[in-house]
């Protein structure tokens, strides 16, 4: 036995209390461990047993410390498992091959193993977290200190998957003693725009970026860079570096969604450069199937948790991570509060692209090259037919592709986006690199636009550089129009996007909802208007379907909007009222999560109050849950009777409804909505009649006003108490007449006090005395005069200003008589009141009129204890 061999040693049938050991372990000239070698074949959990008995048998003088020998491995020729015994609750896993004796060595130096670190690991700062983000992160990093080994992700397009990855790899790094942690990505584009992110994160609490505390490698062809804490990279590349095998840039650019599917199995063996302990976590970021069944030996070499993020699991791919599902947010979700947008289908059907064509025989047809471009042209000898699977791959039709253009150009500014005259930011999905030039020639010509209005962005894009292109495209005003095939088919953020045109059919689901997850991408209204200029907001997208894609996958996310005819108005009443079908749910729920992008901060206060502090987030998300299969299945097991299943779901949709009882919050609804929608009534002609004071507009806009009193009295705080309603509030307040205002101006009423002050001067000029004064104390005295409370109609101060000499009157025979710093803040307060209706202690702390003149401190000491008392009498004089 010679220890000084080499920094690790094995000792062949090194002898223990319980027998023999097969080879125990020495790492620089320590004893730490055992292997137990088995025949091909054998199964090798049953001898972890055996190995545990000889680690706890082993020779006193040798054990200098409690727990020093603590690696176990049981192996045949093709299998090989490891256990920690200073692991909590170690258990056996698999690994490709032994570790290096230098890995050994450095976990025996640490305090605690890296699992051991998982369990100790501190809360985290949710600053600039989604919700769905804090969810994937907490119940990942449960999911590792329970030893789950593989754990996967769903999160919608558009969620933040890679900041969510940034976010618990920088805890890993940081808390958890990882060493390196390896993102896979489907193509190149997305390993540089993953980089990106990683280098641009902030970790909370740091007030750096990640790149100054970590580094991170794109990996390349010249390996791995041993500094690097985040490598980031193709599963082609990782396999390439493992195996020594050459790869150009070029093979790494395409989306292994666009390659042909190959059963074989890329096959690599033990790399002592890069050794399996190299990546503590791996991260698969929505690669192709492949990547568990054609590559899986590439994941399974490393000895590292495995983390998978997408955004639709398949079966497959839920098999791959034992159904270690631990966090879940799918888009449908994701359009309710406010992440992503919804979507609508416009479909376009054409003779060829339904049916196919038959050229007659004795027509000259020119036929391309492939692979040159050079164009021939040959006469045909017989009837040539074609169907639409042949089209745009054997042969190409380009009055089919003008067709569809034409159709998209004549109805969009009147069927997708009336009332617009911008182009939207466009994307179209060609077959291949040929149909994209092709597309991109036609909508140049259909459009009648140059060639910076439409551009073709694929890797093979000559004289441009992609990226930059993709730049363009998503920040500056032109192209308007970009053509691809898959270089924006999956990952890359363009967020002004608008309008997605499949030219293409697609048969992977995953695929699809990575190419529609292009569209989803939320943006403000601001952002948008720098690309688009007309453009109010994006709250969907509208994806044209010119070959039937959405009709060939079995299972895609279903839009929202699935009934586009029935309005907002009835659709609200009918659920109200009783209707309970999932359509219905599902898009009110996505109507009501378009309207919250689409409101200001005063219409989205005074839904949250009518509903008792729901915002339409929150209303969309109540119902999107009770259609919702996963919810349901919390409330009743699946394998309950179908009878159990039908009354679950009715109670759920009864419980979401409920809040849809109260009609004011309805009516609040309707009136947000519609002012939220502009009409444009395009068939109406106008001309002038005649010119003048109309006086029945005067009466018509009077009666509105006295209608609305009649119909919101019992509901407006501000009506109940100027009604003098016995349940009503004491004294007005400044919100309470702000809300009547905002009630007023809302559909159906459509009023504005000045309006409604002008109307009634033109009706009875003899009662209406002075103008509006442009203040809330103006609506107060409208429905004062309505209610024939007073008997004419003038501004407020102008009568406090009477009020309030008499109450200083009423003072000084009382015996009361004020200094002249007091005066001066008593007409302060007359003012304010004028103005503003109520007065509080924190008005005058705030307000400039009282601050300048020192504040609540000096009012007190001018009026002492009588002041709150003091301001409540003037409030009842002046105003009430």
């Amino acid at each position: 036995m010679n220890l000084g061999a080499g920094l690790g040693v094995a000792v062949r049938e090194f002898q223990t209390a319980s027998g023999p050991v097969d080879y125990g372990l020495f790492v620089g000239r320590t004893l730490c461990g055992v292997i137990e070698a088995k025949s091909e074949g054998s199964t090798l959990s049953g001898f972890s047993e055996q190995a545990s008995r000889y680690i706890a048998g082993m020779p006193k003088h040798l054990v200098r410390e409690p727990g020093q020998v603590r690696f176990e491995y049981v192996a045949t020729g093709t299998e090989t498992i490891f256990r920690d015994h200073a692991d909590p609750d170690p258990v056996s896993r698999r690994v490709f091959t032994f570790h290096r004796p230098e890995t050994l060595g450095r976990w025996l130096k640490e305090p605690a193993t890296l699992r051991g670190r998982l369990q100790a690991m501190p809360t985290f700062l949710t600053d600039g977290l989604r919700a769905c983000q804090i969810e994937a992160v907490s119940n990942l990093e449960r999911s590792m200190a329970a030893n789950h080994p593989r754990a996967l992700v769903q999160m919608a397009t558009g969620a933040g998957k890679t900041f969510t990855a940034c976010t618990f790899s920088y805890r890993l790094l940081a808390h958890a003693g990882f060493k390196r942690i390896l993102f896979l990505a489907d193509r190149a584009n997305l390993v540089r725009q993953t980089r990106d992110e990683y280098l641009a994160y902030r970790p909370p609490g740091t007030g750096r970026s990640f790149s100054e505390i970590y580094n991170v490698q794109k990996l390349g062809g010249a390996g791995l860079d041993k500094d690097a804490e985040i490598v980031i990279a193709t599963i082609q590349r990782v396999y390439s570096v493992l195996t020594g095998k050459d790869l150009s840039e070029e093979d790494e650019e395409a989306s292994s969604f666009e390659q042909p599917n190959t059963e074989t199995e890329r096959l690599v063996t033990y790399n002592p450069s890069i050794p399996i302990e190299t990546f503590d976590l791996v991260i698969t970021d929505e690669c192709h199937r492949s990547i568990y069944g054609t590559w899986r030996q590439v994941l399974d070499y490393f000895d590292a948790f495995t983390v998978g993020l997408t955004a639709t699991p398949s079966l497959h791919t839920l098999g791959f991570f034992g159904k270690n599902l631990v966090a879940q947010y799918p888009y449908e979700r994701s359009v309710v509060d406010g992440v992503n947008v919804g979507f609508d289908i416009f479909r376009i059907r054409t003779e060829i692209g339904e049916r196919g064509a038959t050229v007659k025989k004795g027509y000259e047809l020119p036929v391309r090259d492939k692979r040159t471009r050079v164009q021939r042209y040959e006469t045909l000898e017989a009837d040539f037919s074609y169907t639409p699977d042949q089209i745009d791959r054997t042969v190409l039709a380009p009055n089919q592709i003008r067709t569809v253009l034409e159709t998209y150009r004549d109805t969009l500014f009147t069927e997708l986006f009336p009332g617009r005259t911008e182009v939207p930011k466009t994307l179209i999905f060609a077959k291949d690199d040929h149909h994209a030039e092709e597309i991109t020639q036609l909508v140049r010509e259909v459009f009648g636009k140059g060639n910076d209005f439409a551009k073709k962005i694929t890797y093979k894009t000559d004289g441009g550089d992609p990226e930059a292109l993709i730049g363009a495209f998503r920040n500056d005003y032109n192209p308007r129009i970009a053509i691809t095939v898959d270089m924006i088919a999956t990952g890359t953020d363009v967020k002004p996007l608008e309008v997605l045109i499949f030219l293409r059919d697609v048969r992977s689901e995953l695929y699809f909802e990575q190419m529609k997850g292009r569209g989803a991408r939320t943006i403000s209204a601001e952002k948008l208007r720098e690309v688009t200029p007309d453009a109010d907001a994006k709250t969907r997208f509208v994806m044209i379907d010119a070959v039937g894609v959405s009709e060939s996958l079995k299972t895609v996310s279903q839009p929202l909007e699935r009934n586009r005819a029935i309005s907002f108005d009835r659709l609200i009443d009918e659920i109200a009222a009783g209707r309970r079908d999932d359509d219905a749910f599902a898009t009110l729920a996505g109507r009501l999560a378009a309207l919250d992008r689409r409101i200001g901060e005063r219409d989205r206060a005074a839904i949250v109050k009518a509903s008792g502090g729901v915002d339409l987030s929150g209303l969309a998300g109540r119902l999107l849950s009770a259609i919702d299969p996963d919810a349901l299945a919390a409330r009743v097991p699946k394998e309950a009777p179908e009878a159990e299943q039908k009354a679950a779901r009715d109670a759920a949709k009864d419980d979401a409804a409920t809040i849809l009882d109260d009609p004011a919050l309805r009516r609040l609804l309707k009136e947000v909505k519609a002012a939220a929608d502009i009409r444009i009534d395009t068939v109406s002609t106008d001309a002038v009649v005649s010119s003048g004071w109309d006086e029945k507009k005067a009466a018509d806009t009077v009666d509105r006003f006295q209608r609305f009193l009649e119909e919101r009295r019992d509901e407006l705080t501000a009506l109940q108490i100027l009604y003098r309603l016995p349940y009503a509030a004491r004294r007005l307040t400044y919100e309470a007449v702000d809300d009547l205002r905002e009630a007023l101006r809302r559909p159906p009423w459509l009023l504005e006090p000045v309006d409604i002050w002008r109307a009634y001067k033109r009706l009875a000029s003899d009662k209406v005395k002075g103008n509006p004064a442009g203040t809330l104390a103006d609506i107060v005295m409208l429905v004062r005069y309505a209610l024939s409370q007073a008997e004419t109609l003038e501004p407020l101060p102008s009568l406090v200003a009477g009020r309030f000499n008499l109450w200083l009157g009423r003072e000084e025979k009382a015996g009361r008589v004020y200094t002249e710093e007091q005066r001066a803040w008593l007409m302060a307060i007359r003012d304010h009141l004028a103005v503003n209706i109520e007065i509080r202690p924190e008005d005058i702390v705030d307000a400039p009129e009282f601050a300048g003149r020192g504040g609540i401190l000096r009012a007190r000491a001018l009026f002492g204890v009588r002041l709150p008392a003091l301001l409540d009498e003037l409030t009842d004089t002046l105003v009430a």
